[in-house]
């Protein structure tokens, strides 16, 4: 009798199940993706950015955080919270939210780290950390980029030239794909990848009562293996580009405007800070009355 092989660089053995986190579970890594991000956001806003001429040499997020949790734990509960943590601890309690054109910009994340945590099907393959790194960023730039250059192109946003190269549209947009590559995909993302997710690796997740990936154990919510998904993926991304065309048309349809920083200063963001500590911290004490009540059964 010949035992099944396992393929470690999969993580997945062919015709093995998965045990399904709760709902309780998948809320927990929703919160916690949600906070973390919007922490590390709000920790973005006092970093000062560099510019060099039409260049801007700043770091768009800290992509180690959400991959992490995407790498060891649900990429989709992730992936759903990250992004939504950015509009509300960062964007509509710091007073500079665009109402449904913010839309956008989530389903770009959304995808992004969806499919860059679902890449990850071993947490200790380094190839495979920093691959899903740099599709985070890869994914999220190139939609926003083809946004920018729809509006251009449609005439609904005028173009960033520079003097004396008629195709610098495509130019900015190129250096900057490839400096956010290497800022916030490789030097904030992959780098801290590379030693937080084989250092968290089965530490984190009997915290939140999941076992940890396994080869042999198919990835709890994963991206599905079907047509169908990439379909609906591709219209999301389409999608969004109607959402980011209402802020191009002027239309605010739930826009916040209070610019609060600006009135308050940097003391303000301590408000947002302490919205991330009270979800946090309400989350955690539910989650663990019902682990609580869950083995008192």
């Amino acid at each position: 009798m010949t035992l099944p092989q396992i393929d470690e660089r999969r993580g997945e053995l062919r015709g093995g199940g998965s045990p399904s986190a709760s709902t309780p579970q998948n809320l927990m890594v929703f919160v916690l993706s949600m906070a973390l991000f919007g922490l590390s956001n709000i920790i973005l806003e006092i970093i000062p950015d560099i510019t060099i001429g039409p260049v801007d040499f700043s770091v768009s997020y800290f992509v180690f955080v959400p991959l992490t949790l995407a790498a060891l734990v649900s990429p989709f509960w992730v992936a759903l919270g990250a992004p939504l943590g950015e509009i509300v601890f960062t964007d509509l309690l710091m007073g500079d939210f665009s109402g449904l054109a913010e839309v956008e910009g989530f389903i770009q994340m959304f995808l992004a780290i969806y499919i860059a945590g679902s890449v990850i099907r071993n947490p200790l393959n380094r190839v495979q950390i920093v691959l899903g790194s740099l599709l985070v960023v890869g994914i999220d730039k190139f939609l926003s980029a083809a946004v920018d250059l729809g509006k251009v192109w449609v005439g609904v946003e005028d173009a960033e030239f520079v003097q004396g190269l008629p195709e610098s549209v495509l130019l900015l947009e190129g250096i900057g794909f490839v400096v956010d590559l290497l800022m916030s995909g490789i030097l904030f993302g992959a780098i801290p990848a590379l030693w937080l997710v084989p250092a968290l690796y089965r530490k984190i997740e009997p915290m939140l009562g999941l076992q940890p990936r396994e080869p042999g154990r198919k990835i709890p919510g994963s991206v599905p293996k079907a047509g169908w998904f990439v379909a609906v993926a591709i219209l999301a991304a389409i999608g969004s580009f109607f959402f980011a065309f209402l802020e191009a048309w002027d239309v605010s349809i739930g826009a916040v405007e209070g610019e609060y920083r600006e009135q308050f200063g940097d003391q303000f963001l301590w408000i947002g800070v302490g919205a991330i500590v009270v979800v946090l911290a309400l989350a955690s004490i539910l989650f663990a009355v019902w682990r609580k009540r869950k083995r008192d059964r």
